[in-house]
């Protein structure tokens, strides 16, 4: 049989004097050809032949061994991989937190904007593993962009979603805690919702005597309208902006919780006039799909507590003494509740009924006429606030059952207490977005500012 050729046989690479093995035709260290040497004759002492190149670069005749595991490359300042949760890669981004102001200094927390000066980044779960973030040295060209949290090998497109399994990623509202002095807010998206459409804003100040005022805004979107997220984030920054104005100028709450909802109503507008989705005329809003949504605030001092809404989020208040009856203090802008009202149907009949949760009052350019309501109470006793979107109290939806499900401890530990309000709602099924506040009353004297 007849046989290749065979090379004559060298000591060592001339590239990287790596020994070769019998019949190597290519160094086994750094892969030079050892057939293509040149003949002892051709060469001068001290002669080294040129090392191989690789896509045009020397290779270094010397070369460092293969790692353990790649290091990831310095993130990039903006963008794709950035080292945060990947939830903090949606549209909305959470700078750090803001110094505390000084003492008589509004101050505030606001999911519908950058403001946000306590924010948890966890997961609905709690699980914050799989998250991908970083760079991947193995991308095409080095780039730097987060991998997918579901399969871990797509990256992740501008809108959040995986280019290789499709999987949305998590945006920084799917879940998110806030706490001041005297106040915590905490929303999730729950377990059925791709998107969380509720927003908050919390904030704490003086009045003009110097006595404490603490204020929750709630909003929920309207799934059915356009840009629901962005309604309610915006209605939520506008009346929080409002009352943190008026309350330390000495505006009687109700009066500014009144102008707040306008407010709030006139930031909602604005997004369907910024889109063109609305006509100029009224008539023509009326006909388009806007964006909206429902409210829902609280004002609370060291005497009285108001309560201002549009929709059907709710307010409870729920005293420390459990012997004492809570109340809830809002009334519903809905079909159910007006069915009530009419005697046409009990109360379980009513929210039994598919059409129980159609609203009657939003705010949004669509809607025929804004009617905010009002209410304060001056309770006798010391006790919690609670302020939420119909994602909780689906869940609680009586003021009995808001009271089992608020801890006896609300009043000291609001934090903890919405962070379990919020668990008794994905507990039970987390079909909606849930958001709550919890406002211990009476406000407690203390310095302005975050926590």
């Amino acid at each position: 049989m007849s046989q290749m050729p065979q090379p004559a046989q060298l000591s060592a690479c001339p590239t990287c004097d790596e020994p070769p093995q019998a019949g190597d035709r290519y160094c086994d260290q750094c892969g030079a050809d050892l057939t293509a040497v040149a003949t002892p004759a051709a060469q001068t002492p001290g002669d080294r032949p040129v090392p191989p190149q690789l896509n045009g670069a020397a290779r270094s005749p010397h070369p460092e061994p293969e790692p353990d595991d790649y290091e990831l490359a310095a993130p990039a300042p903006d963008g794709y991989g950035q080292p945060a949760d990947p939830r903090a890669a949606g549209t909305l981004g959470a700078p750090e937190a803001a110094p505390p102001t000084e003492t008589g200094t509004p101050a505030e927390i606001d999911t519908g904007t950058n403001a946000s000066t306590h924010t948890s980044a966890a997961t609905s779960t709690g699980s914050m593993a799989g998250t991908g973030t970083g760079a991947d040295p193995r991308l095409p060209g080095g780039e730097h962009r987060a991998r997918c949290a579901a399969c871990q090998e797509g990256t992740i497109d501008q809108d959040g979603y995986c280019e290789r399994c499709g999987h949305a990623q998590a945006r920084e509202r799917d879940h998110m805690e806030s706490e001041l002095e005297g106040i915590a807010a905490a929303t999730d998206r729950g377990l059925r919702h791709h998107r969380n459409e509720d927003a908050y804003a919390v904030s704490t100040a003086e009045l003009p005597d110097g006595s404490p005022v603490v204020v929750a805004v709630v909003c929920d979107g309207v799934s059915s309208a356009t840009r629901p997220d962005e309604a309610s984030a915006a209605a939520a920054h506008a009346a929080g902006e409002a009352l943190r104005a008026s309350l330390p100028r000495g505006a009687h709450p109700q009066q500014a919780m009144n102008e707040a909802i306008v407010a709030a109503a006139e930031a909602v507008n604005s997004l369907a006039m910024e889109t063109g989705a609305a006509a100029a005329h009224p008539e023509g809003q009326r006909h388009q799909n806007a964006p909206a949504c429902t409210i829902v605030s609280a004002v609370v001092t060291s005497d009285i507590l108001t309560i201002g809404w549009v929709g059907d989020s709710r307010a409870y208040w729920v005293p420390d003494d459990r012997t004492a009856p809570p109340a809830r203090l809002t009334e519903d802008d809905s079909w159910a509740a007006q069915m009530v009202a009419a005697g046409l149907m009990s109360e379980a009949e009513a929210y039994a009924d598919e059409r129980a949760h159609a609203i009657t009052g939003w705010l949004g350019a669509d809607a025929y006429e804004l009617e905010p309501h009002t209410a304060s109470y001056k309770p006798d006793r010391p006790g919690v606030v609670v302020v939420c979107t119909d994602g909780l109290w689906n869940y609680a939806e009586s003021a009995e059952q808001m009271a089992r499900a608020v801890p006896p401890d609300a009043r000291s530990r609001p934090l903890n207490s919405a962070q379990i309000l919020v668990g008794h709602a994905l507990d039970g099924g987390g079909h909606d977005n849930v958001t709550v506040a919890v406002v211990p009353f009476p406000a407690a004297p203390g310095r302005a500012g975050s926590a």
